[in-house]
């Protein structure tokens, strides 16, 4: 793979390619009335967030507690999800049809938060994984540099959003959580239709997750003009982002994670656990293998013990993180706690793995930037909800 190859991956994954200045294909608007357009909308019949998410807490003695999970149709404020990067259909553009890949990532990345927030997630039409295979290894599809395809996906998620604006938010306060192109999606549409605008005043937070947010050096603002980094738990219209890496595998030269393009900027970092004064990451793990295009199968949790059933695990006290500054990156670095002590696994997946395995240095832990720190922006954004509804 070289450098451009991981280089294009790598922006296209982040949503973080140049809008284009004119569209040569016309794609139709969808219909963000209907419901079949959303992937989760509260009451909606095959609701994809009205999920299992039990968890299964496994202490360092190796003893486990079982940890129930309950949405709150009642919950005072909204979050509105764009997801990554996941569909394997097999043209350019993702088709409109949730499949397996799009139902998984909401279970990761999104249904947690419905015990603070009513949940809104479209479906749209995304740039594929397919295509971006295609251009790694040197073989573009048909119409994958076609102006428009970098456009189709953005006007899909302006168009929700403004459905759900005019349709079901009636002035309430609304999280906007993204990751890796989903993120780079919001970084445009915040920009361009939030930022400074009078719906600002509804903006609880934006979790901004595996894409650069690029801020003033020294500064909390930057790309947003008037949306700054929080710095508190219980701060209200700020952003939380940050990449991953473990500190054991840093962000290496060819990565265009952690740093941005602006000599005058860098990569905002947001560790969500600081927020509330600590260092040990709040991880939900997926206990499935081979989540997000990982080859890796599922750790054993307990060692010589068999595995829960539940669909989650969380190992408190494994893992801790702090956002470092090293070689001209900006990252959330993990680090895990082994300890020959620990009945506990020493493994957690997250790492982008190519053929036989060799790990992607280069995309660090993208794979789970949201699973490891869920705890904690799941507790932010309660806080934050408390405080924004506290103002009104």
């Amino acid at each position: 793979m070289t450098t451009r190859q991981i280089a294009i991956l790598a922006l296209a994954a982040a949503g973080l390619m140049a809008a284009p200045a004119a569209a040569q294909t016309t794609y139709p608007k969808n219909d963000y009335a209907k419901p079949a357009a959303w992937l989760c909308w509260p009451g909606k019949a095959g609701d994809a967030c009205a999920i299992d998410m039990t968890t299964t807490v496994i202490k360092a003695d190796g003893s486990s507690t079982v940890e129930t999970f309950k949405a709150d149709p009642k919950a005072p404020i909204d979050c509105f999800y764009v997801y990554p990067t996941v569909s394997n259909d097999p043209g350019v553009v993702s088709d409109m049809t949730a499949n397996a890949e799009e139902l998984n990532v909401v279970k990761q990345q999104l249904a947690r938060f419905g015990s603070k927030c009513r949940i809104y997630a479209p479906l749209y039409r995304q740039f594929t994984l397919t295509a971006l295979r295609g251009m790694v290894e040197g073989k573009p599809m048909p119409g994958a540099t076609d102006p428009a395809v970098r456009q189709v996906g953005y006007n899909d998620v302006l168009d929700a959003w403004n459905h759900y604006l005019g349709s079901e938010n009636r002035g309430r306060g609304v999280v906007l959580i993204g990751h890796s192109q989903g993120s780079g999606v919001l970084q445009r549409m915040i920009a361009a239709e939030i930022d400074g605008k009078p719906v600002q005043k509804q903006l609880v937070s934006a979790l901004i997750l595996g894409s650069n947010l690029p801020v003033t050096r020294g500064q909390d603002t930057g790309q947003f003009k008037s949306i700054p980094l929080c710095k508190t738990a219980s701060q209200t219209g700020c952003a939380i982002s940050y990449v991953t890496f473990r500190d054991t595998i840093p962000p290496p030269a060819n990565t265009r994670f952690g740093k941005v393009a602006n000599p005058d900027m860098e990569a905002a970092c947001v560790n969500p656990a600081a927020l509330n004064g600590r260092t040990e990451l709040h991880a939900y793990l997926s206990n499935q293998a081979n989540i997000a295009s990982s080859a890796a199968p599922t750790p054993e949790w307990v060692k010589g013990k068999p595995n829960p059933k539940t669909p989650f695990v969380s190992l408190p006290g494994l893992i801790s993180g702090q956002c470092v500054s090293k070689d001209g990156f900006n990252y959330l670095e993990a680090h895990l706690n082994a300890d020959p002590a620990d009945a506990r696994t020493d493994v957690i997946n997250g790492d982008v793995t190519g053929p036989g395995g060799v790990v992607a240095k280069d995309w660090g832990l993208h794979l789970i930037d949201a699973n490891i720190a869920m705890g904690d922006l799941v507790e932010v954004v309660g806080q934050q909800a408390k405080t924004y509804v506290g103002k009104r």
